[in-house]
């Protein structure tokens, strides 16, 4: 018998009247409908009562405002023009809404009268009779003049008192329902009481019966399970779901004795397919590690290939690279090829023979030699190999090239190893980009250090030049019209300026040359302080507090030396000053500060040194670069001050 009818045999489908979900949720909709009625009932009583309520309380009103009215119609007759008409007029329009709302209800409130045909009637009569003796006399009386309103005034009273009579009688009648509705609201409540009581016993039964004893019994026999009692057994005493599971459970007590003597093939099984595992995660492992090394292509390419060559024992492979618009697939690593092999297929074009066939496809591919009808044709079968694999290289959605397996017999590969060989050529093909990335980020250093370079040259030596050329024409123009006085001014000048002009070379030249060692700012500092002290004579400290919160990268830490160096280097041309202080804060934040007692500058103005001005922008782009601030603090006569300061949340992102 075979798997599908012997579960068929074992569970069969339960009739629906059987299912304990059934039952269980027959039990408790019955009960929520039993409730839902009650609490209806009790619902339709409370609201009828509230409304009944509101009803006696409008119409017991209108006593009050038909005395009102009479009041006030007493005073409009014995006062004529007081204002008494319009409120009795008032009166009059309350009294009809009053009458109108208590008719028709407010489902809001609520409010309405007892669905009684003797209250309904009476209250209709009621109505009836304010509006066609009651409301034209109370009219007539305001209408009237004279002898004639106190007439109409007195028959008014004499029909107010039997029509406030009529009131009283409606509202008693009112008040009689609600009595009968109320009691009749105790007993539902004391029925939905008995019904709450009843239904969680019957529930609680219901439980018992078809949930808690099968599930203390299923309970019980998984204990014994428990205690390698594998001879347990449970009665089957019903078709419903817990009759079932009491097959099931026998039948899986059934099993268990079978397999609990296979457990040690069990347990070689799943330790081989760990092994296999840990295999895969080592290779995994040893991989990533071997690719993230510092390290050319080649050899990371061969490094690479030897290892998955040894892990899945191939004969030989290769790793290729496409060239990018060029279309050609570049042998890059291989072990295991032939050499006649190797220098036909050093560069193919992409599409050509097997390997430019998969790289073009840019899908995993497995070709079985013996199989293919003009496979002998192929170099990889002239060469002796009976499976060819090739799997590709990708860098995220970036397809970079393939890596072949060649093995001598035929070769299949399980999903899962295809799935790892997928895996490795994405580490693979990680690696190579990082490579590429790197050599980029190396040229963009080398082409930022020119344009540093370029910079330096240009704002400052090019200006000295520029003076130098134009003395010397001046010298010629001098000599030419035998002006020997003008000419021997302007040879001081010149040597001047010669002077100043190689004095500036060496310190660009020392500056370019500045290195920082061991990542150590405050070192590299006071070695340039110590150095423009020997060199020219003036006085110069450096002092330092704090250990810092956050490092700064080497390219930051050049940059606010070159800054340094900078500020040095104006106070040697043009501060005339004799001692010159650095100081270094650097806790959360970092500040630098340069100050000398030289002669200072207006800072507020614009200058007319062109030197100062460029040294001055020079160190203002170098402190954009890092994000920091740089400020300039100077006076005429009291010395310049310059200050940098990095923020801690400029430099947490550094």
């Amino acid at each position: 018998m075979s798997a599908a009818p012997a579960a068929a045999a074992a569970y069969p489908p339960i009739p629906g009247h059987l299912r304990l979900s059934s039952r269980i949720a027959g039990a408790l909709v019955g009960f929520l409908l039993l409730a839902l009625a009650a609490i209806g009932a009790t619902l339709w009583l409370s609201w009828q009562l509230e409304g009944a309520g509101a009803a006696i309380n409008e119409t017991g009103s209108l006593r009050k405002q038909e005395y009102r009215l009479a009041m006030l119609l007493g005073r409009d007759v014995h006062t004529p023009g007081a204002g008494f008409d319009s409120a009795a007029r008032a009166q009059v329009a309350s009294i009809d809404a009053t009458l109108a709302l208590v008719a028709q209800g407010d489902p809001q409130r609520p409010l309405g009268l007892p669905p009684t045909a003797t209250i309904r009637d009476s209250f209709a009569a009621l109505a009836e009779q304010w509006l066609r003796d009651v409301r034209p006399l109370a009219l007539r009386v305001l209408d009237a003049r004279g002898e004639q309103r106190v007439l109409t005034l007195r028959r008014f009273l004499s029909e107010a008192d039997p029509y406030v009579d009529r009131i009283d009688t409606i509202v008693r009648l009112i008040e009689s329902d609600n009595e009968v509705r109320t009691f009749w609201l105790r007993s539902s409540q004391l029925a939905l009481m008995a019904l709450g009581v009843g239904g969680t016993v019957a529930l609680v039964y219901l439980m018992f019966s078809l949930i808690v004893r099968p599930v203390e019994r299923l309970h019980a026999g998984m204990r014994s399970m428990a205690d390698a009692d594998f001879g347990v057994r449970l009665e089957v005493d019903s078709k419903d779901e817990f009759g079932q599971l009491a097959t099931g459970f026998n039948q899986m007590a059934d099993r268990l004795e079978r397999v609990y003597g296979s457990l040690e093939e069990k347990v070689r099984e799943k330790t081989a397919a760990l092994e296999d595992q840990n295999r895969e995660l080592a290779l995994l492992y040893d991989s990533a590690a071997f690719l993230q090394a510092r390290q050319t292509l080649e050899p990371m390419c061969e490094g690479f290939l030897e290892r998955i060559l040894q892990y899945f024992g191939a004969d030989g492979g290769s790793v290729r690279l496409v060239e990018a618009g060029n279309e050609k697939v570049h042998l890059v690593a291989q072990q295991g090829l032939p050499e006649e092999m190797v220098e036909a297929e050093r560069c193919m074009p992409l599409g050509d023979c097997l390997c430019g066939e998969a790289a073009l496809e840019q899908q995993p591919v497995v070709h079985w030699l013996h199989a293919m009808p003009d496979a002998a044709r192929t170099p990889c079968a002239r060469s002796g190999f009976g499976t060819v694999s090739a799997f590709q290289i990708f860098d995220q959605d970036q397809h970079l090239g393939v890596f072949t397996l060649h093995f001598r017999s035929e070769r299949r590969f399980r999903d899962q190893e295809q799935a790892l060989l997928d895996t490795l050529g994405r580490l693979l093909g990680t690696a190579i980009e990082n490579l590429r990335l790197a050599a980029r980020e190396r040229e963009m250093a080398i082409s930022e250090e020119r344009n540093m370079v370029a910079r330096g040259l240009h704002d400052s030596i090019a200006q000295g030049l520029n003076f130098l050329n134009l003395q010397v024409q001046m010298l010629d123009d001098s000599l030419r019209h035998g002006q020997q006085q003008e000419a021997a001014e302007i040879v001081p000048a010149l040597r001047a300026g010669v002077k100043e002009s190689y004095e500036d070379v060496r310190e660009l030249l020392q500056n370019f040359r500045s290195r920082l060692e061991e990542d150590d700012l405050n070192s590299a500092l006071r070695k340039a302080v110590r150095k423009f002290r020997d060199q020219t004579g003036i006085d110069a400290g450096f002092s330092a507090e704090g250990a810092g919160s956050l490092p700064f990268s080497r390219e930051e830490q050049l940059q606010i030396l070159f800054i340094v160096q900078e500020a040095l280097s104006n106070i040697r041309k043009h501060a005339q000053a004799d001692h010159v202080s650095v100081r270094v804060v650097d806790g959360q934040d970092f500040s630098l500060s340069i100050s000398d007692n030289g002669v200072g500058f207006d800072s507020s103005a614009e200058s007319d040194d062109g030197d100062r001005r460029v040294g001055l922008h020079i160190m203002q782009e170098r402190a954009e670069h890092i994000k920091a601030e740089l400020g300039i603090e100077s006076r005429l006569g009291a010395g310049t001050t310059i200050r940098l300061h990095v923020a801690r949340e400029q430099r947490r992102a550094a």
